[in-house]
């Protein structure tokens, strides 16, 4: 009967959340510098973050199933329900893991529960959406959803992905090591390093599960293609490392050099996540 059917539906979904919230997040529930910087956030950051995963996850919701019976309303709870399913997750994780404790201050937990769970947020979503429960039903409008709104898709799917790879390493000190001690030339040779995988990433790839391509891509649709991907792993590596405090007592060009260093890993991310999670 009914709550047989009920449960059928339920049970992938929570596998899916688990699954793709825990696949992505996971080395940053074990990373030091994310405690630390829950331990020592402004609130007002926090407000910041947490409004900017949340218009991801819209954005993610309302692209990436291509399911025309959807309306805002479904998407803005959808998004809510993953909200609050990665608080729920980085929650139990960091208690089992011994970074949240009865001796600490509210402040304290407060803020390293909402930072850690901004990145299981996104994982649980994209993992819902390609582990099953949502993922069978965008091959036949995909195409016309794409069609209608390319480069809002592509820089909200970018910056999906940019963001699940780079997050993992953006807190780290490394980032501002590498960062200082680089040289132009070798900042030079990270960008055409990122720009040529990203390429090759987004048109000489065949990933399983995506759709097929309908014709080869032009040299302007590549360097457009490029150009929108590369830009989203910069600005979403600059938020980043604003937000994780890598900009503070630095110079302008030890904050360009460490973007430069983060756009490596967010290009990778971000030419991915247009393809795999854009399908």
């Amino acid at each position: 009967g009914m709550d047989q059917e009920d449960t059928l539906r339920v049970y992938p979904y929570f596998r899916h959340v688990f699954a793709g919230g825990l696949l992505f997040s996971l080395p940053l529930l074990y990373t030091m510098e994310m405690w630390w910087t829950g331990f020592i956030a402004d609130p007002r950051r926090l407000i910041i973050y947490t409004l900017v995963t949340f218009a991801l996850l819209i954005g993610y919701n309302r692209f990436a199933g291509f399911r025309e019976e959807v309306t805002y309303r479904d998407i803005v709870v959808e998004s809510t329900e993953e909200m609050g399913l990665g608080l729920l997750l980085a929650t139990v994780v960091l208690w089992l893991v011994g970074q949240i404790t009865p001796e600490m201050s509210l402040e304290e937990i407060a803020g390293k529960i909402v930072i850690e769970s901004m990145v299981v947020a996104i994982g649980i979503s994209v993992g819902t959406e390609q582990l099953g429960s949502g993922g069978g039903n965008g091959g036949q409008s995909g195409g016309d959803r794409a069609e209608a709104a390319p480069l809002a898709s592509q820089v909200v799917m970018s910056t999906c992905g940019a963001v699940l790879v780079a997050a993992n390493v953006a807190p780290t000190q490394e980032i501002v090591v590498i960062g200082v001690g680089t040289t132009p030339e070798k900042l030079f040779g990270l960008v055409l390093a990122s720009v040529a995988i990203g390429t090759v990433i987004l048109y000489f790839s065949e990933f399983r599960g995506t759709h097929r391509r309908r014709k080869p891509a032009g040299m302007v649709d590549m360097v457009g293609g490029v150009g929108v991907m590369y830009g989203v792993a910069l600005i979403s590596s600059a938020f980043m490392l604003w937000f994780f405090g890598r900009f503070e007592g630095v110079d302008a060009h030890t904050m360009l050099a460490e973007t430069v260093v983060l756009a490596f890993p967010a290009s990778l991310g971000a030419s991915a996540g247009r393809l795999l999670i854009g399908g």
